[in-house]
């Protein structure tokens, strides 16, 4: 069976075949088969930013904002086990998100209760500067609040945009004049990042994937308590 990163069809028990080796990646995919509720694309994007912005950011509390079924937060965790729990916001829990929480803390049990989910605005939810908050495609204007939230509790950020300027919203800081919309405003959020006092990582997932691949991560930097230049 030919594998389609992008696939939007949902992996269930019978896809285990296609992820046979003992890799983290595909013990964690045949968990994700096994609980038979997520497209093939969800994992790849969700592997993907989790690997790229662990690489960057190590330790602290994982959030993550608009975060569906929570599997970003749960390969975050799996990618780094000193972060001691994950909290994932989203206005509703997806009634099949337990299915999957079950099938991965059965393969990593050392997970059980470390991952939280809370049914609500974002607003609500008081974020610490030593978070590690993440956003996969929270679509249009969500991506600028999860950076807005971010960046007022100078905590480190990786955000994947998606929908940019839907309904012909959003701050694209004159510059699609020369870019097309999207690229402008994820340019904006960048600069608006830069002018914060956070150092920026502009990076890519595999555009087989999604061609909405950009990802931008945003470190402080300084932190609360840390001297300027240090880390």
């Amino acid at each position: 069976m030919a594998l389609a990163h992008g696939s939007r069809s949902r992996l269930n028990p019978r896809c285990s075949s296609l992820f046979v080796s003992d890799s983290l990646f595909d013990r964690l995919a045949r968990a994700v088969c096994e609980a038979d509720c997520l497209p093939r694309k969800e994992l790849f994007e969700s592997w993907e930013v989790a690997r790229r912005t662990r690489r960057r950011f190590r330790g602290g509390r994982v959030v993550d904002l608009a975060a569906g079924h929570g599997l970003l937060a749960y390969a975050m965790l799996l990618l780094d086990d000193s972060s001691p729990e994950a909290l994932c916001v989203d206005l509703r829990r997806p009634a099949s998100a337990g299915r999957l929480a079950e099938a991965i803390e059965a393969r990593w049990p050392r997970l059980a209760g470390r991952v939280r989910f809370v049914e609500g605005p974002m607003e609500r939810v008081a974020l610490r500067a030593r978070d590690v908050v993440v956003s996969a495609h929270a679509c249009g204007g969500l991506t600028d609040l999860v950076l807005e939230r971010a960046v007022a509790a100078r905590a480190r950020v990786s955000v994947l945009p998606c929908c940019q300027g839907l309904g012909g919203e959003g701050d694209c800081a004159d510059l699609d004049g020369w870019l097309e919309r999207p690229l402008a405003m994820d340019v904006a959020r960048a600069m608006r990042l830069r002018a914060a006092g956070y150092r920026v990582w502009t990076l890519r997932i595999p555009e087989e994937i999604t061609p909405k691949n950009r990802l931008l991560l945003g470190e402080p930097e300084t932190r609360p308590g840390e001297a300027p230049g240090r880390g």
